[in-house]
C-alpha cells in the first residue's frame, strides 16, 4: 500500500508540473491527414467493435451510477476522417444525468484519436440542463486528440482533446502489465493513466484500461470521489 501511495503522490507531483507545461498555452495543432486513416489499424487498448456495449457502475458523491457505453455502427466524417460513434449514457439514482456521442478513429498505425462528442447534461427532471464540453475538432478552433498511443507505454504524455476553455483534458501513462479485478473478471496486462484536465486543475482521474476491452476502471486519486468499473458487455 505504501508504495501505490508514494506511486500516486509522485506521480500528483509530476502531473502538477507538466500540466502546467502543457496547458500554458494552446498547444501544437494536430496535423489531420485522411491518408493516415485508409486502413486502420485496431488498438486492443481501445477497441472500436461496432455492437459492442460496456456496462459501468459506481459512485460520485453518494449517488449509485450506471453507465452504458455503445459503439454503435454509425460513422460520422470529421475532417474527411470517418470516426466510429459511440453513444454513452450516464444515470444517476436512476435518473438520465448525461447523453452523449463521442467521435472516434483509429490511424493507419492504430493510434486511436478523440475527434470530438456531443453531450448534454440533464436536471433531475430529465431536462437538458447544459450542452458545455461539446466540440467537434475543426470547428472553432478545436483540435482532435490522441485517446490512446498505438504502443502506450509509461511517460507517454498526449493531449486527448482541445477547445479552450472548454475541452481540454490530457493523460499521462505510468505503468503496464498491471492487474485489476473488477466485477467483469481478473484482467492482466493493463494499462494505467493519470488524466486530467487543466479547467480543473485539481482533479486528477485514474484509468485503467485493458486489452481487448479498454478502459475498465476509473476512480478519483485527487480533488474528486467518483468511481465507475465495468460489470458487464453485451452484445448489441
Amino acid at each position: 500500500m505504501r508504495r501505490i501511495t508514494t506511486i500516486i503522490l509522485s506521480g500528483l507531483v509530476v502531473l502538477g508540473v507538466f500540466g502546467q507545461v502543457v496547458g500554458s498555452g494552446t498547444g501544437a495543432a494536430a496535423a489531420i491527414d485522411p491518408a493516415d486513416f485508409t486502413t486502420p489499424k485496431p488498438n486492443p487498448y481501445f477497441p472500436l467493435h461496432p455492437g459492442r456495449m460496456y456496462v459501468y457502475r459506481g459512485h460520485e458523491d453518494g449517488h449509485h451510477n450506471l453507465e452504458h457505453l455503445t459503439v454503435t455502427s454509425k460513422t460520422k466524417t470529421i475532417q474527411g476522417v470517418t470516426t466510429t460513434v459511440i453513444h454513452d449514457v450516464l444515470w444517476s439514482d436512476g435518473k438520465i444525468a448525461e447523453r452523449t456521442r463521442d467521435w472516434y478513429a483509429a490511424d493507419n498505425r492504430g493510434t486511436v484519436w478523440y475527434f470530438g462528442e456531443a453531450t448534454a447534461t440533464y436536471d433531475r427532471h430529465g431536462n437538458v440542463r447544459s450542452r458545455e464540453g461539446s466540440w467537434q475538432a475543426g470547428v472553432d478552433g478545436a483540435v482532435a486528440g490522441v485517446i490512446m498511443p498505438a504502443h502506450p507505454h509509461p511517460t507517454d504524455a498526449y493531449r486527448q482533446e482541445f477547445l479552450l476553455g472548454h475541452a481540454e483534458d490530457q493523460a499521462w501513462i505510468v505503468q503496464r502489465e498491471a492487474q485489476v479485478h473488477v466485477p467483469y473478471g481478473n484482467l492482466d496486462h493493463v494499462i494505467r493513466s493519470f488524466e486530467w484536465t487543466r479547467l480543473e486543475p485539481h482533479v486528477v482521474s485514474q484509468k485503467l484500461y485493458a486489452p481487448g476491452l479498454g478502459i475498465v476502471q476509473e476512480m478519483d486519486v485527487a480533488g474528486g470521489n467518483e468511481f465507475m468499473e465495468l460489470v458487464a458487455v453485451r452484445k448489441v
